[in-house]
């Protein structure tokens, strides 16, 4: 007559035992693929809203560029750059409080900058990527609307903070975790 003392224990006889139980597998696999769905998925939100940011911020420049296309901000005739409605022309803070009033609640007012920058012709134009070697932001920001006939570009700068850096994906390009979205419009002044 066998013992009735426990068989002895190997790790055969529990490995046979564990891949024999089905209890809890899909628990156990869901858990294995859980954070890399969620990771991938919240990587795709935040480049879409990304996107969405940036594409925003180029509609918001081009309708405020077209105020100094057409001479508005030089002779005043912008509603924001009248003071005590006398018609006076746009000053740098002036021509970003017009550009603020064209942003949607998307973007904070605060973050938001503002260059413009004129030239004699298109091949004088240079541009700086306002970030330096250490990812900083740098502020120092022009505004020189030109003359008729003047080439001018106008840049807005938003610094987007970012969520998903922590889980892998980072397209920070600035330092503590902001992406710098750049809207650029390039163009000749109208004869006004």
């Amino acid at each position: 007559m066998p013992s009735p003392a426990p068989s002895r224990f190997t790790l055969k006889t529990a490995l046979s035992r564990f891949r024999g139980n089905r209890r809890g597998s899909a628990a156990v696999e869901f858990a294995l693929v859980a954070p890399v769905f969620f990771a991938l998925l919240f990587a795709i939100i935040e480049t879409a809203i990304i996107f969405f940011a940036s594409q925003v911020l180029e509609t918001v420049t081009q309708d405020s560029a077209r105020v100094v296309l057409t001479g508005q901000a030089q002779s005043g005739s912008v509603g924001s750059c009248a003071v005590g409605g006398v018609a006076t022309a746009c000053t740098q803070a002036t021509f970003k409080t017009y550009v603020c009033s064209q942003i949607p609640a998307l973007f904070d007012c605060n973050s938001l900058y503002v260059d413009v920058e004129s030239y004699s012709s298109f091949s004088s134009v240079t541009l700086s990527s306002h970030i330096d070697a250490a990812g900083n932001f740098d502020t120092n920001m022009l505004y020189s609307p030109g003359n008729a006939g003047d080439i001018v570009v106008v840049r807005l700068f938003y610094q987007w903070p970012l969520f998903v850096t922590g889980l892998g994906y980072n397209v920070s390009n600035l330092a503590g975790h902001k992406r710098l979205l750049v809207a650029t419009a390039a163009f000749k002044n109208e004869p006004y």
